[in-house]
C-alpha cells in the first residue's frame, strides 16, 4: 500500500512538472514571438551588413563594377597607409579628450542640478536642451562661436587681453576646439549621472555626518564610490561613440586644416563615398571594430581597481 501511494505521488509530481514545462514552453514561444521583429531587424540592418562588410573587405570594389577578390591586400595596404596612423592618432586624441571632458562637465552639472532648490526642474531642462538640438545646427553654431575673428570665445578672451587662437583654422587647435564643442551635448550623460545620484541612499550621508565627515569627504568617500558604476558605464559608451564620430567634424572642418582633424570615421567615409573604394573602407571599418573591442576590454580589465558595487569592490 505504501509503495502504491509513493508511486501515485511520484506520478502526480511528474504530471505537475510536465504541466509546468508546457507553460514554460508557451512562455518561451511568446518570448521569441515578441523579440522576432528585433531579430529580423538586426539580421537585415545589423548582422547582415556586418557579415557583408567582412566579405567586401577582401575585395576590390568601386561600386561601379563587379567586386574582385583580392584576399588580405586591403589589410596589408592599410598598415602601409600613413593616413591610417594619422587618423588613428587624431581619433584617440579626440576620443580621450572629449570623453574625459564630457564626464567631468556632465558630472559637475548633475551635482549642481541634484540640489533641492526652487525651480530646479527649469534648470535641468535648460541644461538638457542642447543635447536634443540637431547635429548640423550644433556644428554651424560652434563654427560661429569659435571663429577667430568674430567668434564669442575669442571676444571673451580679448576682454582679458588674451589673443585667441585660430581654433578650427589652426592645425594645433582644431582638435582641442572639437573637444570643447563635444561638451555641448553633455545633457544625455548628465541625466544618467543625475539618476545615479538620486539612487544613493541618504543614510550613507547621514552615517558619514555622524562620523564627522565634511562635504569633500562625503563626496570622495560616498558619492564617487557609489557613482563609479555609472561613471564606468559612461566611459565605455562614450569611448565607443567618440571613436565613431565624424558627422560634426565633417561639417565643421572636413578633416582640415592639412588633415589635422581627419578622424577615423571621416576617413572611412571618404574612402567609401568619395573615392568609391568600398573594399578598403570595409577593411578600415573592421579594424575600428577590433580597436573598439580592445579598448572596451581594457576598460573592463581595469574596472576592478576602481569600480565599486553594492557588494564591495569588483574583482
Amino acid at each position: 500500500m505504501q509503495l502504491f501511494m509513493r508511486r501515485t505521488r511520484q506520478a502526480a509530481s511528474h504530471a505537475r512538472r510536465r504541466k509546468l514545462s508546457k507553460v514554460e514552453l508557451r512562455e518561451e514561444r511568446q518570448f521569441y514571438l515578441f523579440i522576432l521583429p528585433w531579430i529580423i531587424g538586426f539580421i537585415l540592418f545589423g548582422g547582415g551588413p556586418i557579415i557583408a562588410s567582412g566579405v567586401i573587405s577582401l575585395t576590390n570594389w568601386s561600386l561601379l563594377s563587379n567586386p574582385q577578390w583580392i584576399g588580405l591586400q586591403n589589410y596589408v595596404q592599410l598598415f602601409q597607409d600613413p593616413l591610417f596612423y594619422l587618423t588613428l592618432r587624431n581619433t584617440l586624441y579626440f576620443g580621450i579628450g572629449s570623453v574625459l571632458l564630457t564626464v567631468v562637465v556632465s558630472f559637475a552639472l548633475a551635482l549642481l542640478l541634484n540640489q533641492k532648490v526652487k525651480g530646479i526642474s527649469v534648470f535641468r531642462t535648460v541644461f538638457y536642451l542642447p543635447s536634443v538640438v540637431s547635429g548640423i545646427a550644433t556644428a554651424l553654431l560652434w563654427i560661429n562661436i569659435l571663429h577667430p575673428d568674430f567668434g564669442m570665445v575669442n571676444y571673451l578672451l580679448g576682454l582679458f587681453g588674451i589673443q585667441g587662437p585660430g581654433w578650427l583654422y589652426s592645425e594645433d587647435w582644431t582638435i582641442p576646439a572639437l573637444i570643447i564643442m563635444s561638451a555641448w551635448g553633455a545633457g544625455n550623460t548628465m541625466v544618467i549621472y543625475l539618476a545615479g545620484l538620486q539612487s544613493i541612499p541618504s543614510y550613507m550621508y547621514e552615517a558619514a555626518s555622524i562620523d564627522g565627515a565634511g562635504h569633500w569627504s562625503k563626496f570622495w568617500n560616498v558619492t564617487v564610490p557609489m557613482m563609479s558604476p555609472v561613471i564606468f558605464f559612461n566611459l565605455v559608451t562614450g569611448f565607443i561613440t567618440s571613436l565613431q564620430a565624424f558627422v560634426l567634424i565633417l561639417v565643421m572642418t572636413n578633416g582640415g586644416p592639412a588633415n589635422a582633424s581627419l578622424v577615423y570615421g571621416l576617413y572611412i567615409y571618404r574612402q567609401a563615398f568619395q573615392y568609391f573604394n568600398m573594399g578598403y573602407a570595409s577593411a578600415l571599418a573592421w579594424i575600428l571594430f577590433v580597436l573598439i573591442i580592445i579598448i572596451t576590454f581594457i576598460q573592463f580589465a581595469l574596472a576592478g581597481r576602481w569600480v565599486y558595487y553594492e557588494g564591495g569592490v569588483r574583482k
